[in-house]
Protein backbone atom coordinates (compact mmCIF):
# COMPACT_ATOMS: atom_id res chain seq x y z
CA UNK A 1 0.00 0.00 0.00
CA UNK A 2 2.59 2.30 0.75
CA UNK A 3 4.56 1.74 -2.13
CA UNK A 4 1.26 2.47 -4.03
CA UNK A 5 1.44 6.26 -2.44
CA UNK A 6 5.11 6.39 -3.46
CA UNK A 7 4.27 5.43 -7.09
CA UNK A 8 1.55 7.98 -7.29
CA UNK A 9 3.78 10.93 -6.25
CA UNK A 10 4.32 13.18 -8.95
CA UNK A 11 7.94 13.75 -7.26
CA UNK A 12 10.49 11.67 -8.24
CA UNK A 13 11.55 9.50 -5.31
CA UNK A 14 14.65 7.30 -5.08
CA UNK A 15 16.10 5.25 -2.14
CA UNK A 16 19.66 4.28 -1.51
CA UNK A 17 21.14 2.02 1.38
CA UNK A 18 23.93 3.05 3.36
CA UNK A 19 26.43 1.04 1.26
CA UNK A 20 25.02 2.98 -1.66
CA UNK A 21 22.99 0.19 -3.70
CA UNK A 22 19.79 1.32 -5.40
CA UNK A 23 16.84 -0.02 -3.46
CA UNK A 24 13.92 1.31 -4.42
CA UNK A 25 13.06 4.20 -7.43
CA UNK A 26 9.35 5.66 -7.70
CA UNK A 27 7.67 5.47 -11.44
CA UNK A 28 7.76 9.32 -11.27
CA UNK A 29 11.42 9.45 -10.72
CA UNK A 30 12.14 6.82 -13.38
CA UNK A 31 10.22 8.55 -15.82
CA UNK A 32 11.60 11.64 -15.62
CA UNK A 33 15.39 11.09 -14.95
CA UNK A 34 15.11 8.28 -18.07
CA UNK A 35 17.05 5.88 -15.59
CA UNK A 36 15.47 1.72 -15.88
CA UNK A 37 14.36 0.72 -12.95
CA UNK A 38 16.26 -2.49 -13.45
CA UNK A 39 19.44 -0.11 -13.74
CA UNK A 40 19.08 1.47 -10.51
CA UNK A 41 17.91 -1.41 -8.08
CA UNK A 42 20.74 -3.03 -7.14
CA UNK A 43 23.14 -0.96 -8.46
CA UNK A 44 26.12 1.13 -6.21
CA UNK A 45 26.77 4.85 -6.73
CA UNK A 46 30.44 4.18 -8.20
CA UNK A 47 27.95 2.41 -11.44
CA UNK A 48 25.72 4.44 -11.95
CA UNK A 49 28.35 7.43 -11.85
CA UNK A 50 30.63 5.51 -14.25
CA UNK A 51 27.91 4.89 -16.49
CA UNK A 52 27.32 8.69 -16.89
CA UNK A 53 23.43 8.46 -16.14
CA UNK A 54 24.39 11.10 -13.64
CA UNK A 55 26.89 13.71 -13.09
CA UNK A 56 27.26 13.92 -9.74
CA UNK A 57 25.84 11.77 -6.34
CA UNK A 58 23.69 14.02 -4.13
CA UNK A 59 23.18 10.65 -2.09
CA UNK A 60 26.80 9.67 -1.73
CA UNK A 61 27.17 13.64 -0.10
CA UNK A 62 24.32 12.67 2.15
CA UNK A 63 25.94 9.83 3.56
CA UNK A 64 29.62 10.97 4.25
CA UNK A 65 28.28 14.12 5.56
CA UNK A 66 25.35 12.87 7.08
CA UNK A 67 22.83 15.71 6.94
CA UNK A 68 20.16 16.54 4.51
CA UNK A 69 21.94 18.07 1.34
CA UNK A 70 19.85 19.91 -1.82
CA UNK A 71 21.88 20.50 -5.39
CA UNK A 72 21.29 20.94 -9.13
CA UNK A 73 22.04 17.75 -10.76
CA UNK A 74 22.60 17.18 -14.16
CA UNK A 75 21.15 13.94 -15.27
CA UNK A 76 21.15 13.10 -19.35
CA UNK A 77 21.48 16.83 -19.92
CA UNK A 78 18.56 18.04 -18.22
CA UNK A 79 19.00 19.92 -14.66
CA UNK A 80 17.08 18.43 -11.77
CA UNK A 81 16.55 19.90 -7.92
CA UNK A 82 17.48 16.81 -5.83
CA UNK A 83 17.09 16.96 -1.88
CA UNK A 84 18.40 14.14 0.24
CA UNK A 85 18.05 13.69 3.32
CA UNK A 86 19.43 10.72 5.47
CA UNK A 87 17.45 8.12 7.49
CA UNK A 88 19.46 7.51 10.63
CA UNK A 89 19.80 5.02 13.57
CA UNK A 90 20.03 5.75 17.49
CA UNK A 91 23.73 5.80 16.83
CA UNK A 92 23.29 8.59 14.34
CA UNK A 93 25.06 6.33 11.51
CA UNK A 94 22.80 6.90 8.46
CA UNK A 95 21.49 3.27 6.86
CA UNK A 96 19.26 4.88 4.31
CA UNK A 97 19.12 8.10 1.65
CA UNK A 98 16.17 9.24 0.34
CA UNK A 99 15.95 11.49 -1.98
CA UNK A 100 13.63 13.54 -3.65
CA UNK A 101 13.73 14.85 -7.39
CA UNK A 102 11.98 17.75 -9.22
CA UNK A 103 12.78 18.66 -12.80
CA UNK A 104 13.67 21.91 -13.15
CA UNK A 105 11.80 22.40 -16.09
CA UNK A 106 8.64 21.47 -14.64
CA UNK A 107 9.32 24.33 -11.56
CA UNK A 108 9.95 26.55 -13.99
CA UNK A 109 6.63 26.84 -15.43
CA UNK A 110 5.01 27.14 -11.92
CA UNK A 111 6.90 30.62 -11.85
CA UNK A 112 10.32 29.46 -10.08
CA UNK A 113 9.01 28.91 -6.32
CA UNK A 114 11.32 29.83 -3.64
CA UNK A 115 13.21 26.72 -3.14
CA UNK A 116 13.78 26.47 -6.78
CA UNK A 117 15.00 30.35 -6.09
CA UNK A 118 17.46 29.74 -3.38
CA UNK A 119 18.70 26.38 -4.59
CA UNK A 120 19.66 27.59 -7.96
CA UNK A 121 21.77 30.46 -5.98
CA UNK A 122 23.69 28.06 -4.41
CA UNK A 123 24.65 26.12 -7.52
CA UNK A 124 25.81 28.87 -9.08
CA UNK A 125 27.76 29.67 -5.35
CA UNK A 126 29.27 26.00 -5.05
CA UNK A 127 27.42 25.86 -1.29
CA UNK A 128 25.11 23.43 -0.23
CA UNK A 129 22.23 24.15 1.58
CA UNK A 130 22.12 22.17 4.72
CA UNK A 131 20.04 22.45 8.00
CA UNK A 132 22.75 23.94 9.78
CA UNK A 133 22.12 27.34 11.11
CA UNK A 134 23.50 29.12 8.61
CA UNK A 135 20.82 28.06 6.74
CA UNK A 136 18.17 30.29 7.78
CA UNK A 137 21.15 33.22 7.12
CA UNK A 138 22.22 32.32 3.66
CA UNK A 139 18.44 32.40 2.76
CA UNK A 140 18.44 36.23 4.04
CA UNK A 141 21.63 36.59 1.64
CA UNK A 142 19.61 35.20 -1.40
CA UNK A 143 16.56 37.52 -0.83
CA UNK A 144 18.56 40.86 0.13
CA UNK A 145 20.96 39.97 -3.02
CA UNK A 146 24.37 39.42 -0.96
CA UNK A 147 26.33 36.78 -2.84
CA UNK A 148 29.51 35.28 -0.29
CA UNK A 149 31.55 33.67 -2.59
CA UNK A 150 34.77 35.49 -2.23
CA UNK A 151 37.03 35.01 0.61
CA UNK A 152 36.07 38.67 1.17
CA UNK A 153 32.57 38.32 1.29
CA UNK A 154 32.59 35.44 3.51
CA UNK A 155 34.38 36.99 5.87
CA UNK A 156 32.43 39.87 5.90
CA UNK A 157 29.13 37.70 6.21
CA UNK A 158 31.05 36.47 9.53
CA UNK A 159 31.02 39.50 11.07
CA UNK A 160 28.17 40.35 10.50
CA UNK A 161 26.86 37.29 12.02
CA UNK A 162 28.81 38.82 15.64
CA UNK A 163 28.07 42.08 15.46
CA UNK A 164 24.59 41.93 14.92
CA UNK A 165 23.51 41.22 18.39
CA UNK A 166 25.27 44.17 19.72
CA UNK A 167 24.48 47.94 20.03
CA UNK A 168 28.38 48.64 18.54
CA UNK A 169 28.38 51.24 15.77
CA UNK A 170 29.33 49.78 12.72
CA UNK A 171 31.21 52.06 9.81
CA UNK A 172 30.57 50.85 6.01
CA UNK A 173 32.69 51.50 3.65
CA UNK A 174 33.44 51.12 -0.05
CA UNK A 175 32.75 52.54 -3.56
CA UNK A 176 29.21 53.74 -4.63
CA UNK A 177 27.49 50.56 -6.06
CA UNK A 178 28.91 47.84 -4.05
CA UNK A 179 25.71 47.20 -1.72
CA UNK A 180 25.73 48.97 1.86
CA UNK A 181 23.01 49.67 2.24
CA UNK A 182 22.32 45.63 1.47
CA UNK A 183 24.53 45.09 4.15
CA UNK A 184 22.60 47.67 6.78
CA UNK A 185 19.43 46.05 6.12
CA UNK A 186 21.18 42.47 7.33
CA UNK A 187 22.90 43.85 10.14
CA UNK A 188 19.06 45.50 10.85
CA UNK A 189 17.11 42.38 10.73
CA UNK A 190 19.67 39.75 12.70
CA UNK A 191 19.36 41.91 15.19
CA UNK A 192 17.42 42.23 18.41
CA UNK A 193 16.43 45.40 17.35
CA UNK A 194 14.34 43.75 14.14
CA UNK A 195 10.98 44.69 14.54
CA UNK A 196 11.68 48.52 15.64
CA UNK A 197 12.59 51.19 13.17
CA UNK A 198 14.85 51.39 10.78
CA UNK A 199 15.78 54.44 9.71
CA UNK A 200 17.73 56.22 7.09
CA UNK A 201 19.78 59.39 6.05
CA UNK A 202 21.57 60.57 3.17
CA UNK A 203 24.07 63.54 4.66
CA UNK A 204 24.92 64.57 1.52
CA UNK A 205 21.14 64.88 0.07
CA UNK A 206 20.10 67.35 2.70
CA UNK A 207 21.89 70.94 3.47
CA UNK A 208 23.94 71.19 6.73
CA UNK A 209 21.36 73.92 8.07
CA UNK A 210 18.33 71.36 8.03
CA UNK A 211 20.13 68.46 8.64
CA UNK A 212 20.49 69.38 12.44
CA UNK A 213 16.64 70.02 12.92
CA UNK A 214 16.20 66.60 10.65
CA UNK A 215 18.66 64.59 13.15
CA UNK A 216 17.29 66.02 16.63
CA UNK A 217 14.17 67.73 15.63
CA UNK A 218 12.92 70.94 16.99
CA UNK A 219 10.64 73.23 19.31
CA UNK A 220 7.95 75.12 17.98
CA UNK A 221 8.90 78.55 16.59
CA UNK A 222 12.56 77.40 16.49
CA UNK A 223 12.79 79.67 12.85
CA UNK A 224 11.32 81.08 10.32
CA UNK A 225 8.88 78.30 8.72
CA UNK A 226 9.27 75.72 11.40
CA UNK A 227 5.89 73.41 11.77
CA UNK A 228 4.04 75.25 14.98
CA UNK A 229 3.72 72.18 16.76
CA UNK A 230 7.30 71.46 16.93
CA UNK A 231 8.56 67.90 15.01
CA UNK A 232 10.91 65.45 16.47
CA UNK A 233 14.25 64.27 15.11
CA UNK A 234 15.09 61.07 13.22
CA UNK A 235 16.90 59.65 16.53
CA UNK A 236 13.56 60.07 18.30
CA UNK A 237 11.82 58.36 15.15
CA UNK A 238 13.92 55.63 15.58
CA UNK A 239 14.43 54.78 19.25
CA UNK A 240 14.77 51.41 20.01
CA UNK A 241 16.10 50.76 16.19
CA UNK A 242 19.16 51.63 14.09
CA UNK A 243 19.66 54.64 12.79
CA UNK A 244 21.65 54.72 8.90
CA UNK A 245 23.95 57.70 8.36
CA UNK A 246 24.89 57.52 4.81
CA UNK A 247 27.66 59.39 3.30
CA UNK A 248 28.61 60.84 6.65
CA UNK A 249 31.57 62.13 5.02
CA UNK A 250 29.70 65.25 3.60
CA UNK A 251 28.34 66.07 7.04
CA UNK A 252 29.75 69.48 8.61
CA UNK A 253 32.16 69.97 11.30
CA UNK A 254 30.06 71.77 13.67
CA UNK A 255 27.52 69.35 13.16
CA UNK A 256 30.06 66.62 13.42
CA UNK A 257 30.62 68.04 17.19
CA UNK A 258 26.97 67.73 17.70
CA UNK A 259 26.91 63.65 16.81
CA UNK A 260 29.84 62.89 18.61
CA UNK A 261 28.29 64.09 22.02
CA UNK A 262 24.68 62.23 21.10
CA UNK A 263 27.13 59.25 20.56
CA UNK A 264 28.83 59.62 23.96
CA UNK A 265 25.81 60.16 26.02
CA UNK A 266 22.82 58.84 24.18
CA UNK A 267 20.96 62.21 24.82
CA UNK A 268 19.55 64.38 22.12
CA UNK A 269 18.77 68.06 22.27
CA UNK A 270 16.23 69.63 20.06
CA UNK A 271 17.20 72.95 17.90
CA UNK A 272 15.76 75.81 19.99
CA UNK A 273 14.77 73.48 23.36
CA UNK A 274 16.32 72.93 26.72
CA UNK A 275 15.08 69.50 27.29
CA UNK A 276 17.43 67.05 26.89
CA UNK A 277 15.44 63.50 25.73
CA UNK A 278 17.25 60.22 26.20
CA UNK A 279 17.41 57.79 23.08
CA UNK A 280 18.64 53.98 22.59
CA UNK A 281 19.38 53.78 19.16
CA UNK A 282 21.58 51.93 17.36
CA UNK A 283 24.13 53.86 14.67
CA UNK A 284 25.14 52.59 11.46
CA UNK A 285 26.95 54.95 9.16
CA UNK A 286 28.66 54.37 5.36
CA UNK A 287 30.85 56.72 3.19
CA UNK A 288 32.60 56.00 -0.46
CA UNK A 289 35.08 58.92 0.98
CA UNK A 290 38.50 57.95 2.51
CA UNK A 291 37.82 59.16 5.93
CA UNK A 292 41.70 58.35 7.07
CA UNK A 293 42.28 61.56 4.63
CA UNK A 294 39.81 63.23 5.53
CA UNK A 295 40.72 63.35 9.22
CA UNK A 296 44.23 64.10 8.17
CA UNK A 297 43.39 67.54 6.11
CA UNK A 298 41.01 68.44 9.15
CA UNK A 299 37.93 67.64 7.15
CA UNK A 300 36.75 64.93 9.39
CA UNK A 301 37.07 64.96 13.45
CA UNK A 302 39.27 62.16 14.39
CA UNK A 303 37.58 61.81 17.84
CA UNK A 304 33.96 60.91 15.54
CA UNK A 305 36.03 58.63 13.57
CA UNK A 306 36.45 56.67 15.77
CA UNK A 307 33.49 56.54 17.92
CA UNK A 308 32.33 55.72 14.10
CA UNK A 309 34.53 53.08 13.38
CA UNK A 310 34.47 50.47 16.26
CA UNK A 311 33.37 48.04 14.02
CA UNK A 312 34.77 49.12 10.78
CA UNK A 313 33.35 46.63 7.67
CA UNK A 314 35.29 47.41 4.30
CA UNK A 315 33.16 46.25 0.97
CA UNK A 316 35.55 45.80 -1.84
CA UNK A 317 34.54 46.82 -5.15
CA UNK A 318 32.99 44.22 -7.73
CA UNK A 319 36.85 43.89 -9.91
CA UNK A 320 37.99 42.32 -6.72
CA UNK A 321 35.15 39.74 -6.21
CA UNK A 322 36.17 37.51 -9.08
CA UNK A 323 34.28 34.57 -7.66
CA UNK A 324 30.97 36.50 -6.70
CA UNK A 325 30.12 37.81 -10.23
CA UNK A 326 29.10 34.76 -11.84
CA UNK A 327 27.05 34.04 -9.33
CA UNK A 328 25.43 37.60 -8.97
CA UNK A 329 25.07 37.42 -12.83
CA UNK A 330 22.21 34.40 -12.37
CA UNK A 331 21.12 35.73 -8.97
CA UNK A 332 19.87 39.30 -11.25
CA UNK A 333 18.91 37.25 -13.92
CA UNK A 334 16.49 35.32 -12.09
CA UNK A 335 15.47 37.66 -10.44
CA UNK A 336 14.66 39.43 -13.94
CA UNK A 337 13.08 36.74 -15.48
CA UNK A 338 10.62 36.12 -12.83
CA UNK A 339 9.91 39.97 -12.27
CA UNK A 340 9.15 40.30 -15.82
CA UNK A 341 8.09 36.83 -17.20
CA UNK A 342 11.06 36.08 -19.21
CA UNK A 343 12.97 32.85 -19.61
CA UNK A 344 16.48 34.52 -20.60
CA UNK A 345 19.64 32.69 -20.27
CA UNK A 346 23.67 33.64 -20.56
CA UNK A 347 24.89 32.02 -23.42
CA UNK A 348 28.00 30.08 -23.44
CA UNK A 349 31.22 32.56 -23.53
CA UNK A 350 29.61 35.09 -21.19
CA UNK A 351 30.84 34.55 -18.06
CA UNK A 352 34.65 34.98 -18.39
CA UNK A 353 33.79 38.45 -20.24
CA UNK A 354 32.14 39.31 -17.21
CA UNK A 355 34.58 38.50 -14.77
CA UNK A 356 37.26 40.24 -16.70
CA UNK A 357 35.40 43.90 -16.82
CA UNK A 358 36.08 46.40 -14.31
CA UNK A 359 33.04 47.26 -13.05
CA UNK A 360 33.40 51.31 -12.61
CA UNK A 361 29.74 51.12 -11.17
CA UNK A 362 30.14 47.55 -9.26
CA UNK A 363 26.99 45.78 -8.20
CA UNK A 364 24.12 48.71 -9.53
CA UNK A 365 25.98 48.48 -12.60
CA UNK A 366 25.97 45.00 -13.74
CA UNK A 367 22.35 44.67 -12.33
CA UNK A 368 20.90 47.73 -14.25
CA UNK A 369 23.05 46.58 -17.66
CA UNK A 370 21.19 42.59 -17.28
CA UNK A 371 17.86 44.21 -16.68
CA UNK A 372 18.13 46.01 -19.66
CA UNK A 373 19.62 43.22 -22.16
CA UNK A 374 17.25 40.78 -20.62
CA UNK A 375 14.31 43.47 -21.79
CA UNK A 376 15.17 44.90 -24.94
CA UNK A 377 17.14 41.85 -26.61
CA UNK A 378 15.17 39.50 -28.98
CA UNK A 379 17.25 35.96 -28.57
CA UNK A 380 16.36 34.42 -25.38
CA UNK A 381 20.35 33.92 -25.11
CA UNK A 382 22.38 37.26 -23.61
CA UNK A 383 25.57 36.59 -25.22
CA UNK A 384 28.99 38.41 -25.14
CA UNK A 385 28.35 40.19 -28.37
CA UNK A 386 25.46 42.29 -26.34
CA UNK A 387 27.88 43.32 -23.57
CA UNK A 388 27.84 47.26 -23.33
CA UNK A 389 31.76 47.23 -22.84
CA UNK A 390 32.48 44.46 -25.72
CA UNK A 391 30.87 47.18 -27.99
CA UNK A 392 32.57 49.62 -26.52
CA UNK A 393 31.27 53.42 -25.90
CA UNK A 394 32.03 56.60 -24.10
CA UNK A 395 31.05 55.41 -21.27
CA UNK A 396 32.81 51.84 -21.07
CA UNK A 397 35.95 49.98 -21.63
CA UNK A 398 36.22 47.97 -24.40
CA UNK A 399 37.99 44.79 -24.39
CA UNK A 400 40.14 43.88 -27.12
CA UNK A 401 39.03 41.07 -29.78
CA UNK A 402 42.26 39.11 -28.53
CA UNK A 403 41.29 39.44 -25.10
CA UNK A 404 37.52 38.55 -26.10
CA UNK A 405 38.35 35.08 -28.05
CA UNK A 406 40.52 34.11 -24.86
CA UNK A 407 37.74 34.97 -22.61
CA UNK A 408 35.06 32.86 -24.63
CA UNK A 409 37.48 29.94 -25.45
CA UNK A 410 38.08 29.09 -21.57
CA UNK A 411 35.07 29.37 -21.07
CA UNK A 412 33.63 27.12 -23.46
CA UNK A 413 36.67 24.13 -22.46
CA UNK A 414 35.91 25.06 -18.63
CA UNK A 415 32.12 24.09 -19.20
CA UNK A 416 32.89 21.02 -21.52
CA UNK A 417 35.77 19.54 -19.06
CA UNK A 418 32.75 20.13 -15.89
CA UNK A 419 30.46 18.16 -18.31
CA UNK A 420 32.65 15.32 -19.64
CA UNK A 421 35.33 15.08 -16.49
CA UNK A 422 38.26 14.08 -18.59
CA UNK A 423 40.32 15.63 -21.23
CA UNK A 424 40.31 12.98 -23.79
CA UNK A 425 36.37 13.29 -23.69
CA UNK A 426 36.42 16.90 -23.96
CA UNK A 427 39.16 17.21 -26.81
CA UNK A 428 37.08 15.02 -28.68
CA UNK A 429 34.18 16.74 -28.38
CA UNK A 430 35.69 19.67 -28.87
CA UNK A 431 37.71 18.70 -32.12
CA UNK A 432 40.89 19.16 -31.00
CA UNK A 433 43.73 16.64 -29.96
CA UNK A 434 44.50 15.99 -26.31
CA UNK A 435 47.51 17.79 -25.91
CA UNK A 436 46.82 21.26 -27.60
CA UNK A 437 43.39 21.05 -25.30
CA UNK A 438 46.15 20.17 -22.48
CA UNK A 439 48.52 23.00 -23.40
CA UNK A 440 44.73 25.50 -23.58
CA UNK A 441 44.04 24.62 -19.99
CA UNK A 442 47.55 25.33 -18.94
CA UNK A 443 47.25 28.97 -20.18
CA UNK A 444 44.20 29.85 -17.69
CA UNK A 445 45.81 28.99 -14.89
Amino acid sequence: MLQQFINASFDGIAIFDKDGKGVFINDSCAFMTGIPREEFIGNTLANVLQSGLISDSVALQVINKKKAITKIINIKGKDFLITGSPVTDEHSEVHHVILNVRDIAELNKLKMDEILAIALRYKYADIDIDSTEDRELYEKLYHKGVIAKSPAMKTIVKTIKKVAKVKTTVLITGESGTGKEVLLKLIHELSDRSNKPLIKINCAAIPNQLLESELFGYERGAFTGANQRGKRGLFEEADGGTLFLDEIGDMSLDLQAKLLRVLQEFHITRVGGRTSRKVDVRIVSATNKDFKKMVEQNRFREDLYYRLNIIPIHLPPLRERIEDIGPLAHLFLNKINHMYNLHKKFAPGIMHILESYQWPGNIREMEHMIERLAVTLDSDYISWKDLPFVKGGKNHQKMSLKQILHQVEKEIILEKMKELKTTRKTADALGISQSALVKKMQKFQ
